[in-house]
């Protein structure tokens, strides 16, 4: 059964970080671009970051840029977004997608979905 999981999200301090992962099942991470998307209450799904299928290319919305890093790790069939220096805007729920061939900017174009792990970033 293809299946994505995200874990990694909780509560963190501003300033703070968090590593989320996404672990794929039932099919193989490195066949796929991955994005990460995320989702405040009120607000629409925000591409966050994307790997592409040979990690070739990578992508950040300016907001995170210089503060989050994605990887992958093939052996393990996970990609990982290290996320660092947080702020409250930060906080949403995280998403991760995979696309069987480009990095793409609409969310409901992605192949599969993860169920979401929540980010809250507060003091």
């Amino acid at each position: 059964q293809v299946q994505l999981v995200e874990s990694g999200g909780g509560f963190v301090q501003p300033g703070g970080s968090l590593r989320l992962s996404c672990v794929a099942s039932g099919f193989t991470l490195d066949h796929y671009a991955i994005g990460w998307f995320r989702q405040a209450p009120g607000k629409g799904r925000e591409r966050v970051s994307c790997i592409s299928r040979v990690a070739g290319s990578i992508y950040y919305v300016d907001s995170v840029k210089g503060r989050f890093t994605i990887s992958r790790d093939n052996a393990k069939n996970t990609v990982y977004l290290q996320m660092n220096s947080l702020r409250p805007e930060d906080t949403a729920v995280y998403y991760c997608a995979a696309d069987r061939v480009v990095c793409r900017s609409n969310w409901d174009l992605y192949d599969y979905w993860g169920q979401g792990t929540q980010v809250t970033v507060s003091s």
